[in-house]
């Protein structure tokens, strides 16, 4: 299992993918597979095997190449077909690299399949197979070569929950983009006459420029604003919140943010772009709308719907043992449809560093 070498497994706050890839490795390992992660730094939480490529976290150089580079050149000098069946990697360029492996690869792409990302996953090797996280995503791209599609998913277990709807405050969390549409939650929170919290990711250089830009002008004494939020923080905002208001200018390939709020018992109100009806269950676990001019009305229905309801469909549908399951069956009927590999050489000793 491979991951990016920018935040540990399971991350300590923001970190949707590794959050994921945590609850896959112990499903896995539940299912009596060897998991063994290979990463960056010296923590993580998972009951597989871990293996470092490089001391510390590289999170502070985010969005430069080398980095994840070296690390992908370290993780195929660890990788042998006498020690491992299947690579399954979550990085961005892994599918570029993979063909130098001597073991098949699968990879999961994490973001959209289009533009230049899209034009990277068209150059994969094809002895590497891709797996979409939404269908939406999958058909953003159907060209690719897409070997299966299997949602993300997480434990309800793991999660605090509210025992009756709540009237608290409306809840935007996300990192401070467009994307995302913090303003059109700003503007449809004062159109409901609601309070906002807007709890955001802000400590990349574009997502500051965008909230001194746009949001900060935007305030007044009906929104909380709270940057870059642990996990502890993150979770009693999800448990206190009325609803989650989820006003995407994006076809978002899964949105993990909402199975969190789900979890906690917390409904959803989201646009209708990307994967959102995929996780969305209309009237039960959240309101979908059409416009940004729906969102008022939707917030202010959506206590009347029941926690009970949004954590049984997340436990039903979005458990890790379904995630394992499915990626199981990936593996499976990629190992048989691989070409075997003709790449041999020994594994180098790589000292992390």
């Amino acid at each position: 299992m491979v991951v990016p070498p920018w935040l540990s497994v399971p991350p300590p706050g923001y970190g949707g993918l590794e959050q994921v890839v945590a609850g896959l490795v112990d499903g896995l390992v539940d299912r009596g597979h060897a998991v063994t992660l290979m990463g960056a730094g010296e923590e993580h939480g998972t009951t597989g095997e871990f293996l470092a490529t490089v001391d510390e976290l590289q999170y502070d150089r985010l969005g430069e190449s080398l980095p994840e580079l070296a690390h992908l050149a370290r993780v195929n000098h660890l990788i042998s077909a006498a020690d491992f069946d299947v690579v399954h990697d979550h990085s961005t360029i892994g599918p570029l690299v993979a063909g130098r492996r001597d073991v098949p690869t699968v990879a999961t792409v994490h973001g959209n399949p289009v533009g230049e990302y899209g034009t990277v996953l068209s150059d994969t090797d094809r002895g590497v197979g891709l797996v979409a996280i939404s269908h939406a995503q999958r058909r953003l791209n159907p060209r690719l070569p897409w070997i299966g599609t299997v949602h993300n998913a997480m434990e309800v277990g793991d999660f605090p929950r509210k025992s009756a709807p709540s009237h608290g405050p409306v809840l935007w969390l996300a990192r401070f983009s467009p994307d995302k549409g913090p303003d059109l939650a700003i503007k449809a929170c004062r159109a409901a006459g609601l309070p906002l919290v807007l709890a955001g990711k802000c400590n990349e250089p574009a997502e500051r420029r965008y909230y001194d830009e746009v949001v900060a002008p935007m305030l007044g004494p009906d929104i909380t604003v709270v940057l870059d939020a642990d996990r502890e923080a993150v979770l009693r905002l999800l448990v206190e919140a009325r609803c989650l208001v989820m006003p995407i200018q994006w076809d978002e390939p899964f949105g993990l943010v909402m199975l969190e709020a789900m979890a906690t018992g917390t409904p959803v109100v989201a646009l209708n772009r990307g994967a959102v009806p995929e996780l969305v269950r209309p009237g039960v676990t959240g309101l979908i709308c059409q416009r940004p001019e729906e969102l008022p009305a939707a917030l202010r229905e959506a206590p009347h719907l029941a926690p009970a309801d949004c954590v049984e469909h997340v436990a039903r549908i979005f458990s890790t043992e379904r995630m394992a399951a499915g990626y199981e069956e990936v593996y499976r009927r990629f190992l048989v449809a691989a070409t075997p590999r003709t790449v041999v050489r020994e594994p180098a000793r790589i000292t992390p560093g």
